[in-house]
This record gives structure tokens, C-alpha cells and sequence, in this order.
């Protein structure tokens, strides 16, 4: 899904590759690939090995190809099978670390220091757009939480699209936004209370 590449015709590729056109498939590949690391870099942390995980995507999208019906466009399939791929390796994951104050990097905490008084964001160190304390944050949430608020809040997706990339009922999207919201502040509160004076 290349911006200056024209999209190709979904349905005609799916039946070529279904047909056994190895090219075809290679094509394929080549056009998911931009589409799959975008969604892969948006709801893993850095330090997973995004070609791995986008093997696995791959695997499962041509084992499951014969499954697509053409009801929804195919790269909202891919990015539904992408998104669950993520959220099960992040679920396997299972550790959620703690973060404190001291674990922070200089300008992470100068970034926290600059949320806690209200500061200017502007006036943060250069290098830090505070994406490195969000990922910390983030990994204190289970998986599904994680999940909702990258989709939610990061990638600004309504609940509608959320229930239709996961499966999930929009009640539990609503719900565990709410609790995820709910521990980050937690969190955040802790935080505050233990910086350094």
C-alpha cells in the first residue's frame, strides 16, 4: 500500500494467488508491506522485532486467504488479522513493568516534569516528544487495554471501527478504555508523588 503506488485490484490478486500465482503473492506482499509495519509500529512497543511479527501476519494472512469474502475491502482484513497478531504478542508477553521516576531517561523526566507543573511542552528537551513515556506508560496495561487506546486514542478510531478491527463488543471497548484511562492516571499519580523535590 505504497502512497504513489496505485492500490491494486483486491479480489483479482486473491484469486491469482489462491490459483497458485507464486508472482502474484510476491506482489502482494510487497503491496501489504507498508500497510502491515505501520499497524505493527503502531501497537508494539520498539523494542519487538517488527519483521517478525510482520512474518507472522504474512503467515496467517495467506493461510487464511481463502476465508476473505470480499464483504469488507482486503486491507481492512489484513490490518483486523494484523491488529490481532499485535494484541496476542502482547499478551504473551504478560510482564508489565512498573515505572518509576528513577528507571526514566533526562528528558523523559523533564517531560513528566513538564506535564506535572503544566509547562510547555515546547520548552521539553528537543529530543523528546514524550512518545518514549507514553510507550512506558502503555506497557504498564494489559494487553487488551493497550489494544483499545493505541486504536482509541493514538490512531483516533471511533468504537465503531474498534469493534470491527477486533471483534469486540463496543461495551468492552468502551469499558476497558475507561479502565485503562483509569490506571494510567493511577499510575501518573504515583509518579507525581514520588519525583524528586
Amino acid at each position: 500500500m505504497n502512497d504513489e503506488a496505485p492500490l491494486p485490484d483486491w479480489p483479482a490478486a486473491v484469486a491469482r494467488v489462491l490459483a497458485g500465482d507464486q508472482k502474484a503473492a510476491a506482489e502482494m506482499v510487497d503491496a501489504l508491506y507498508v500497510h502491515i509495519m505501520r499497524i505493527v509500529r503502531g501497537h508494539l512497543p520498539r523494542a519487538v522485532d517488527e519483521e517478525d511479527i510482520s512474518q507472522e501476519v504474512y503467515l496467517k494472512v495467506f493461510s487464511r486467504l481463502e476465508t476473505w469474502r470480499g464483504e469488507q475491502p482486503f486491507p481492512h482484513w489484513v490490518a483486523r488479522i494484523t491488529i490481532n497478531a499485535c494484541y496476542d504478542r502482547l499478551r504473551r508477553q504478560k510482564s508489565r513493568p512498573e515505572v518509576r521516576f528513577a528507571d526514566l531517561s533526562e528528558d523523559e523526566a523533564a517531560f513528566l516534569e513538564n506535564t506535572f507543573t503544566g509547562g510547555d511542552h515546547a520548552e521539553a528537551p528537543r529530543d523528546s516528544d514524550g512518545s518514549e513515556v507514553v510507550e512506558k506508560l502503555l506497557a504498564t496495561l494489559n494487553a487488551t487495554e493497550q489494544t483499545v487506546l493505541r486504536l482509541l486514542d493514538m490512531e483516533q478510531k471511533s468504537v465503531q471501527e474498534i469493534t470491527a478491527l477486533t471483534g469486540w463488543g463496543a461495551s468492552k471497548v468502551k469499558v476497558t478504555a475507561m479502565r485503562a484511562r483509569r490506571k494510567l492516571n493511577e499510575t501518573l499519580q504515583r509518579l507525581e508523588s514520588t519525583r524528586p523535590s
